[in-house]
């Protein structure tokens, strides 16, 4: 019994390819049952490694349903370097806004260069909590600044002999300029007829006063105020921004110093009167 089993674990077995005419063996191969076990596992592996190194570092690899290609990868590197650099611009902003609020507030600034080449992207969640609540009140004070005019932001700094003035009030001067007795302009018009502002500005006052009516006074660029006197009524309030030529009052004759209708023009330049004949057609 024991020889009978040893004959069957050392059996050999016969693969052999003959011509079915003449007979003549054109291919044998012997092997083990063993053998072929092992030669099968082994070929699925080597075909199965085959085909992998075919996929992986060949072309057909783009074939595959859902395998991105070329101009995917290209779009989705491209996309990042975009967006590392819009964090980079972020951060930037946010330490130029604390900068600005160091300088307005007379505190040393940051070094920007520095701060970023140190790592900003690591800054804690509470440091850039705190850097957006003082983002937040310096835009709000800019904001303040702004509404009457008096930032530095967008303005000509041309002279005011290269400034375009609008003509206020087509109408006769009844009373010319004289920088000691009388330092502005009268103009004469029906009442109602239109006062319009001679540059582009922002209101800083109007409002009524014994002498000299309703009066509306307009802040521009380059240090230039503009003062209008015993208007009918007034079409702006303090505030509001107006561009050159846009309504801003009617002309009337309120006031106790004023004898009529008319329109009493001011223009100051630098803290000081300048004529407005010189500037203005009326």
């Amino acid at each position: 019994m024991s020889k009978e089993n040893k004959d069957k674990r050392h059996s050999r077995l016969r693969l052999m390819i003959s011509d079915d005419k003449t007979h003549q063996h054109l291919f044998k191969l012997h092997f083990t049952r063993t053998g072929f076990v092992v030669g099968a596992v082994s070929g699925t592996i080597v075909f199965a490694a085959l085909i992998f190194i075919i996929i992986a570092y060949t072309p057909l690899k783009t074939f595959i349903p859902g395998y991105p290609d070329a101009r995917s990868k290209r779009a989705a590197i491209q996309n990042a370097i975009r967006i590392d650099s819009l964090e980079n611009v972020i951060y930037r902003w946010e330490l130029y806004s604390e900068n600005l609020k160091r300088v307005m507030e007379g505190e040393d600034p940051l070094k920007i260069d520095s701060l970023i080449n140190d790592g900003i992207k690591n800054n804690s969640a509470a440091d850039m909590k705190k850097l957006a609540e003082k983002d937040s009140i310096l835009r709000e004070h800019v904001r303040q600044e702004e509404e009457f005019g008096i930032s530095d932001r967008d303005k000509r700094n041309l002279p005011i002999e290269g400034l375009h003035f609008f003509t206020p009030l087509k109408g006769v001067i009844s009373e010319g300029y004289d920088p000691a007795v009388h330092p502005f302009v009268d103009i004469t018009a029906p009442s109602g007829s239109v006062v319009k502002a001679t540059l582009d500005g922002t209101v800083i006052y109007a409002g009524w006063s014994e002498e000299a009516g309703y009066t509306i006074q307009l802040q521009h660029d380059g240090d230039i105020v503009s003062i209008y006197k015993h208007n009918e009524k007034l079409l702006k309030t303090t505030g509001d921004k107006v561009s050159a030529g846009s309504p801003i009052a009617l002309v009337g004759n309120t006031g106790n110093l004023s004898t009529g209708d008319h329109l009493h023009f001011e223009l100051w330049h630098k803290g000081e009167t300048v004529d407005p004949t010189k500037y203005i057609n009326f």
